[in-house]
């Protein structure tokens, strides 16, 4: 093997992808300012307990790990930024009220999430803490969309989910928090309507059809609202899931060319705590802009916030909007 190749699913940038990314990651940038969004840069490597506190968790298998030949300690070599803006959030900036930051910076991961992604990302993203109301999903989703556009990114497709519909349901039913809906989880995700019937064949009638239905409902988001009331049990949990997603759904109807609700779109179970989206486009098989809500995110770092926020993959969005010309 030649000593100078480069692992697989890492790449170099040459000049002329490298000065388009630089002048798109300055366009998103200055778009976030000028919502009020404040640039911060977290270190590349950090002590793997704090990596994998909160939301890092989910991340374990996808950090590098190594030792620290000052300290002994094992160093994770980052694979999300969010986790180190809670961080910052939580123990560094403990502002009062409301806090809107945002970041750039390349992250690493062991497997690439994507069909022909790099292990690399060049992650952007934006967060906004302190603010539990729907007013800031509204708010970050707003902006998810209006960076696309900035990034020349069009004919959007908006996916929409809410984990308090299956966390409702899975409390209803005592199945939550005992390791009891792990294969249901899982069957869920999957949409694997048999497995999902047979895992829940014991449960009350009630709880049994609403899981049967669950991995049933998507589609378009006005049909998907109506038929989730009428199958779902009339709890209140579950009635403030489906109004926040159709608040969302309105107020992103007029920018995207398809809007879809998910109700089994579970990625993120174990730290997402509401609403989610995904957006797609055309000729792209992986989502172009992932976001939800965490709330608690910073519990782990000595201060419970409220938080919602996106991430956007700089390279993928360049090579989408340099196909687009």
């Amino acid at each position: 093997m030649r000593k100078w190749m480069l692992p697989e699913q890492i790449d170099d940038i040459l000049p002329a992808e490298a000065e388009r990314l630089e002048s798109l990651r300055r366009t998103l940038l200055d778009h976030f300012r000028d919502h009020g969004y404040r640039l911060v840069q977290p270190p590349l490597i950090e002590h793997l307990d704090s990596l994998l506190t909160g939301t890092g968790r989910d991340l374990e298998l996808q950090t590098f790990k190594l030792t620290d030949p000052l300290s002994g300690r094992l160093l994770g070599v980052r694979a999300d930024m969010t986790p180190q803006v809670a961080r910052i959030d939580a123990h560094l900036l403990n502002e009062p009220g409301v806090t809107r930051l945002c970041y750039a910076g390349s992250v690493l991961r062991t497997v690439a999430t994507g069909v022909s992604q790099s292990r690399e990302v060049l992650q952007v993203g934006a967060e906004l803490y302190g603010d539990s109301g729907i007013a800031a999903d509204r708010e970050v989703l707003g902006l998810l969309l209006s960076s696309l556009d900035a990034a020349r990114v069009c004919g959007l497709h908006l996916d929409l989910g809410h984990v308090g519909v299956y966390r409702a349901l899975a409390n209803g039913a005592r199945i939550a928090g005992n390791g009891g809906d792990t294969e249901l989880f899982a069957a869920m995700r999957t949409k694997d309507v048999p497995a999902v019937t047979e895992l829940t064949a014991r449960l009350p009638a009630a709880w049994r059809d609403a899981f049967a239905a669950l991995p049933t409902l998507y589609g378009p988001a006005a049909e998907v609202l109506n038929r989730a009331r009428a199958q779902l049990p009339d709890t209140p949990s579950i009635a403030v899931a489906l109004t926040t997603l159709e608040t969302l759904a309105q107020a992103a109807r007029d920018r995207v060319e398809a809007l879809h609700i998910d109700l089994a779109d579970l990625r993120g179970y174990h730290y997402q705590s509401g609403a989610s989206f995904s957006v797609f486009t055309a000729g792209e098989p992986n989502a172009i802009g992932r976001g939800e809500r965490y709330d608690g995110i910073g519990k782990a770092f000595g201060r419970a916030r409220p938080a919602t926020g996106f991430t956007l993959d700089l390279r993928q969005l360049a090579g989408l909007a340099e196909r687009s010309v």
